[in-house]
């Protein structure tokens, strides 16, 4: 059990990973990704990745630098420029919608401009998840200088758009709706140097 719980990826660069397991039934047309990063990491680095057997970024949470964030959608990407964390906790949470190819992108629960992606695209099922290192191939191809360093709680995967009011909920650890994959129930293997330890701070 994961609650009140952070992965501490030690090393910098890394080798280490986790292998998140989802039951996932059919392909996503909507999702929301939610999670809380510290790092003191000023290199590219990846903070999740879903990788399916036809496309290695077919959701893909990445900062090539400190005050950038891209979000994959199906090997495609938007950019979201933020104000360097000031080595603090960073929440963010990044939906997409297939209909209206939109994704959205809130940071510390607050909302940034819509971006279009990725219109009438379907996210597949059968995907490798993984936390601390970024996918060129299914689960692998691994490259250390885009690992993740620092620690990692609060992962969520939603198969819906969430409401505003749920997303300022996440950001706040309130209570939230059935998910995908949720922290406290997850369902993960530690790979390599990876620790999991109690949060130091609420």
């Amino acid at each position: 059990d994961l609650y009140r719980k952070v992965l501490v990826f030690r090393k910098d660069p890394s080798d280490a990973f986790v292998v998140l397991r989802a039951q996932l039934d059919q392909p996503l047309h909507n999702f929301t990704l939610c999670l809380r990063s510290y790092s003191h990491l000023s290199r590219p680095h990846s903070l999740f990745s879903y990788a399916t057997k036809t496309q290695d970024n077919e959701i893909l949470l990445f900062k090539p630098r400190p005050e950038e964030f891209r979000f994959y959608v199906g090997g495609k990407h938007v950019t979201f420029r933020a104000p360097e964390s000031h080595r603090d906790w960073q929440h963010v949470c990044a939906s997409w919608e297939s209909a209206a190819g939109i994704a959205e992108f809130w940071l510390n629960g607050k909302p940034w401009p819509r971006k279009g992606l990725q219109k009438g695209y379907v996210v597949g099922a059968t995907a490798t998840i993984l936390l601390g290192q970024e996918q060129d191939s299914f689960g692998g191809g691994f490259d250390p200088y885009n690992s993740f360093s620092g620690e990692l709680t609060d992962v969520y995967l939603w198969a819906t758009g969430l409401s505003p009011e749920k997303m300022r909920a996440a950001y706040l650890s309130l209570r939230l709706p059935p998910a995908l994959l949720a922290w406290s129930s997850l369902n993960y293997e530690l790979k390599g140097d990876v620790v999991v330890k109690p949060r130091l701070r609420e």
